[in-house]
């Protein structure tokens, strides 16, 4: 439970975060989504970042490096993740499973994009 309550209370403020920065970088440009790209790519860096920092330099509770990898970057962006895990799949020579998880994750999202919408304007 105590752990839950870390992880809510980090995704607060990535969630802030996200809205913050987004809205700032998108403020320069209209023509492509740089806010988005963005915090996509900086949550991306960061959680890379603090995964190699708590695995092979320093050694965090366990509700802190959740808080801060699930709940901060968690709403901050779910691309780091993505990143991340397919980087891994890379990382040990996992090819078609790296390729699987970007492919398959970017089709499967604008499957369920358009199916969302779809469904939004019929009801």
């Amino acid at each position: 439970m105590r752990t839950a309550l870390f992880v809510g209370l980090a995704g607060f403020f990535g969630s802030i975060a996200r809205y913050g920065i987004a809205g700032l970088v998108s403020r320069t440009s209209e023509t492509f989504p740089w806010g988005t790209f963005v915090v996509n790519v900086s949550g991306a860096f960061t959680l890379g970042l603090l995964v190699a920092m708590f695995s092979h330099r320093f050694v965090v509770h366990p509700d802190l490096r959740v808080a801060l990898t699930v709940g901060f970057l968690g709403a901050y962006t779910t691309f780091s993740t993505l990143a991340l895990e397919t980087f891994e799949f890379a990382e040990v020579g996992s090819i078609g499973w790296a390729t699987l998880n970007v492919v398959g994750s970017v089709v499967a999202g604008m499957l369920a994009v358009w199916l969302g919408t779809e469904l939004g304007r019929t009801l």
